[in-house]
């Protein structure tokens, strides 16, 4: 059976770019045969080095699957590969469709917390296996409608189901499962996470390991403890150094 969130009506919303002007239900299927014809060439090209897979063990350790993705970003379209953010540190999450429930507030709140991401070099991608087409509509409709609105970071188009696939999160259904990967700016996966599609994520605690990543990435002879922040105490990673921090405590 189809997932829950699938069970309502969908929205409509006005698509006004790239000749579409009729309405147009906001789901990969909903473009015309032709439409995907067309823009099936330029919708995908993955280049996978790790599977998230029993054969290939799980992407955490190794180099992140390269992508290059048409994507939705300041309302118009462009080309995002993942090659290009090397240097950086890259958070990259999944989500079901466009015009549902649980992912507007996702989407949103990573959007409204991107300053603080961009200051400690970390750029946000969202990704759904819909068009670059249903993610126009959904950026073009207001927040308090059921839409996006401005978003501070682009979306990518996954419509062949490529990027959901290399990144292990494709569920049965077709859609993508709430996958979040944290990845640094040398190209590796450092943080993986899978939830089913009920419940959200948070952002908080998106942004707080991430901060431990970096720390312990510049500081190696440190790991950091349940809860910790920056300026919290850290640990060494010795029987000495644990017996050391939890006497402190």
């Amino acid at each position: 059976s189809s997932p829950a969130f699938l069970s309502a009506p969908l929205a409509r919303a006005p698509v006004r770019a790239a000749g579409l002007t009729a309405t147009s239900f906001a789901r990969p299927l909903a473009v015309p045969a032709a439409r995907r014809a067309a823009v099936a060439p330029r919708t995908a090209v993955v280049t996978t080095t790790a599977h998230c897979d029993e054969e290939h063990g799980p992407l955490v350790g190794s180099k992140a699957p390269e992508f290059s993705v048409t994507s939705v970003f300041d309302q118009d379209f462009a080309t995002t590969k993942l090659g290009d953010y090397k240097g950086k540190y890259v958070v990259l999450f999944f989500y079901p469709l466009d015009f549902t429930f649980v992912c507007p507030t996702e989407i949103t709140a990573f959007s409204d917390r991107h300053a603080e991401f961009a200051a400690i070099n970390t750029e946000i991608l969202g990704c759904s296996v819909d068009s670059e087409f249903a993610h126009l509509a959904w950026l073009q409709t207001a927040r308090d409608e059921g839409g996006l609105g401005k978003l501070n970071y682009p979306l990518l188009a996954d419509l062949k189901r490529q990027v959901a696939k290399a990144y292990g999160v494709l569920s049965p259904d077709g859609v993508a499962l709430r996958g979040l990967f944290i990845i640094d700016k040398e190209g590796a996966v450092q943080h993986a996470t899978r939830i089913n599609l009920a419940f959200g994520r948070s952002v908080e605690e998106t942004l707080s390991t991430l901060q431990a990543i970096q720390f312990t990435q510049e500081n190696p002879d440190e790991v950091c403890p349940a809860g910790w922040k920056p300026g919290d105490v850290t640990m060494k990673p010795t029987p000495s150094g644990s017996k050391e921090y939890f006497k402190a405590l």
